[in-house]
C-alpha cells in the first residue's frame, strides 16, 4: 500500500476511537452514500472478521452509517449517527457474517430505496485510509493512492470516449483505466485513476453526459 503523507499512517482528524475502525468505515460510508447519490431508505450492512466481533465498541456501526449520510471523519454528529438516520426516515440493519474475506476489517454496504439499489464492498487497512473492491457487484481495487473517477454508466457505444475526452480536453493524464461490464448493453463501470486534482466543473460535466448514471471521485 502507498501511502500519500504521513497523516495516512499517523490517521485523519476523526471522531474516535480507532482510525481503522471508525474513520475507515465513515470513508467507506462515505463513497456508498455518494455512488448511492441520495438518502437510501435501507441500509443494510454486513460486517465480515474483525469488524464483525468489534463494530459496537469501536464505533464502526455509528461511522459507516454517518458516512452514508455525509459526514466525514471529523464530524461532531457521528456518535449520534444511528438516531440521526432514525429520525430521517432510514432503515438500518447490520449484519455480520464469518464468511472469509481477504482482508479483516471488511464492510459490504447495500442501499436501497424505491428507486433501485446499490452495494459497494469496502475494506479498511489502518490510519484510516481504505480500499474499495467491488461495487455493484464489478471487481475494483481502488487504493486512494491518487484521485479516481468512478463512473456508473449505460453499456453504450462512444461511452468510454466520451468520459476520456473531457479529461483530455481539460489535460487531465490517465494513470490506470479499468472498465467492466455485466451484460451487453445494461450497466457498466469506468474507474480511472488520474494524476491531478479533478475539478467539481470537470466532474459535472461528466456528469451531463447521457449515458452516465452515477459519478462519484475516491482518494480526495
Amino acid at each position: 500500500m502507498k501511502y500519500r503523507s504521513v497523516f495516512d499512517i499517523i490517521g485523519p482528524v476523526m471522531v474516535g476511537p480507532s482510525s481503522s475502525h471508525t474513520a475507515g468505515a465513515a470513508r467507506i460510508g462515505l463513497m456508498a452514500g455518494k455512488l448511492f447519490g441520495r438518502q437510501p431508505r435501507v441500509a443494510r450492512i454486513t460486517f465480515y472478521g474483525s469488524f464483525a466481533d468489534t463494530y459496537r465498541g469501536h464505533g464502526t456501526d455509528v461511522a459507516i452509517v454517518g458516512g452514508i449520510m455525509g459526514f466525514d471523519t471529523f464530524d461532531l454528529r457521528i456518535p449520534q449517527a444511528l438516531d440521526i438516520a432514525r429520525e430521517r426516515g432510514i432503515e438500518v440493519r447490520f449484519e455480520t457474517s464469518d464468511a472469509l474475506t481477504d482482508h479483516p476489517n471488511t464492510a459490504r454496504v447495500h442501499l436501497e430505496d424505491e428507486d433501485g439499489t446499490f452495494e459497494i464492498v469496502g475494506i479498511s487497512i489502518g490510519g484510516g485510509t481504505i480500499e474499495i473492491t467491488e461495487l455493484n457487484g464489478f471487481p475494483l481495487k481502488l487504493s486512494g493512492g491518487g484521485p479516481a473517477l468512478v463512473v456508473l454508466h449505460h453499456d453504450r457505444f462512444g461511452a468510454i470516449a466520451a468520459v476520456t475526452g473531457i479529461l483530455a480536453k481539460h489535460e487531465l493524464n490517465i494513470g490506470h483505466m479499468e472498465v467492466s461490464r455485466h451484460e451487453k448493453g445494461k450497466q457498466a463501470l469506468m474507474a480511472i485513476e488520474i494524476d491531478e486534482h479533478l475539478s467539481k466543473d470537470v466532474l459535472a460535466e461528466i456528469e451531463r453526459l447521457p449515458q452516465i448514471e452515477r459519478v462519484a471521485i475516491f482518494g480526495e
